[in-house]
């Protein structure tokens, strides 16, 4: 990862340096870290999941990558490989004349991750992205893993995320998309 000067304090301070950026950063403690391109079949998985997901909500709703999502902590912004919004987010956008959701804004429905092999993305995926993520008040976070051969739904509870782990033939249970029927075996798959 690169990093980029000068020191930035807030995500309003990144947003409006990300116009002269090529790429995706996160703004980490004052730093601008650029984030290394996804996977061709990573971003495959995210592509088919939002395939899928257009049965169940307005593809004006759903977002690939290229969102920034304000998170507390730090990094303070994440870009997650898939995003579903609420229709007011769409409007919030339009006015912000960024694909941004700040903190000022309410967090978006559902976040999903595609693990990319290696430590530290377990580490980010697994711990800091599933606290801030929980702490931004997301109501469900899928952590698609193929490495592992599995896929994570954490739900929000008054407790906080209450995580249900998929593998195989079994089919993923969405609170937030009682429709869904794909198993976790066709949601790791890179073909659709």
């Amino acid at each position: 990862m690169v990093q980029v000067s000068p020191k930035l304090k807030t995500f309003a301070d990144f947003l409006a340096q990300t116009d002269e950026l090529e790429g995706y950063y996160e703004l980490s403690y004052g730093e601008l870290i650029e984030m290394p391109p996804e996977s061709d079949d990573n971003l495959c998985r995210a592509m088919n999941l939002y395939e899928a997901l257009k049965a169940h909500v307005d593809r004006h709703r759903i977002r690939l990558q290229g969102l920034a999502l304000a998170v507390p902590g730090q990094p303070k912004n994440r870009y997650p490989d898939l995003t579903v919004l609420y229709p007011e987010h769409l409007e919030q956008m339009r006015a912000l004349k960024q694909a941004a959701i700040t903190l000022e804004m309410a967090p978006p429905l559902l976040v999903v991750e595609v693990v990319s092999p290696g430590p530290e993305n377990y580490r980010r995926d697994y711990r800091e992205k599933r606290n801030q993520y929980e702490w931004r008040g997301i109501p469900e976070y899928w952590i698609v893993d193929p490495e592992r051969d599995q896929v994570v739904v954490l739900a929000l509870t008054d407790q906080g995320y209450d995580e249900t782990i998929y593998s195989g033939d079994a089919v993923v249970i969405s609170p937030t998309f009682p429709q869904w029927s794909l198993t976790a075996a066709a949601m790791l798959a890179v073909e659709a």
